[in-house]
């Protein structure tokens, strides 16, 4: 049994472990997790988000990294320095991609460990359609399950990650930066026309094409 000690955390990382145990408690009814398993798997997270920011090199970065990153200070650390001048290289190729100066404000901003916590919520929750859909879907034949898991969370998750030049077409992964503006719209569109809203999804190829729809055509 993982025996859980909240106070090796600081109040930050504190208050970060009872956002989510929150998240993963009120899910519990569909997940099956019970109370003491939504802590130790936000334990788990947060341990693992935090061992790998120091890893990176990242823990010990300043707060407001958005503000830096869009301004023209200069920085006198030559480790973050590299970072934040290979970011601003960076910029015009997100802009390209719909990201405004407030998206890079509130994602950079943000700290690092908030950062790496949204994203391992969101692999739990692209697991957990993933092996729902793969159990669920009827087929006999694994690579078949497997291929329609993948596009059940394709279609019904916005799925973020780094650019690559190898991939071009509006199914390839968003930025990061586009992360709650993309949540404020699918809360907005979900309580005010949520039929027309999963009809123009289940039409998309994937979910990250129909944000890119909805991008161009100004309404995100």
């Amino acid at each position: 049994m993982r025996i859980f000690k909240r106070s090796k955390y600081n109040n930050l990382e504190k208050s970060i472990f009872d956002q989510y145990v929150q998240v993963f408690e009120h899910l519990s009814s569909s997940t099956g997790l019970s109370d003491f398993n939504a802590r130790s798997i936000v334990g788990d997270m947060l341990d693992e988000a935090i061992v790998e920011s120091k890893k990176d090199g990242s823990y010990f970065f300043p707060d407001k990294i958005g503000d830096i990153l869009l301004s023209d200070i200069e920085i006198e650390d030559p480790a973050f320095k590299k970072v934040i001048e290979f970011m601003r290289k960076n910029l015009p190729r997100k802009r390209d991609e719909g990201v405004r100066d407030e998206d890079i404000r509130w994602w950079w901003n943000l700290n690092d460990i908030e950062r790496r916590m949204m994203l391992k919520a969101d692999e739990k929750t692209y697991g957990a359609t993933y092996f729902a859909e793969k159990d669920s879907c009827g087929e006999d034949v694994e690579e078949n399950a497997i291929e329609k898991a993948k596009t059940k969370v394709r279609k019904t998750h916005p799925i973020y990650g780094i650019f690559s030049e190898d991939v071009t077409d509006d199914d390839r992964p968003l930025p990061l930066e586009l992360k709650e503006r993309i949540n404020v719209y699918i809360e907005r569109r979900s309580l005010s026309d949520q039929k027309n809203f999963l009809d123009e999804v289940r039409k998309s190829s994937s979910f990250n094409a129909f944000v890119r729809k909805e991008l161009r055509e100004g309404r995100l």
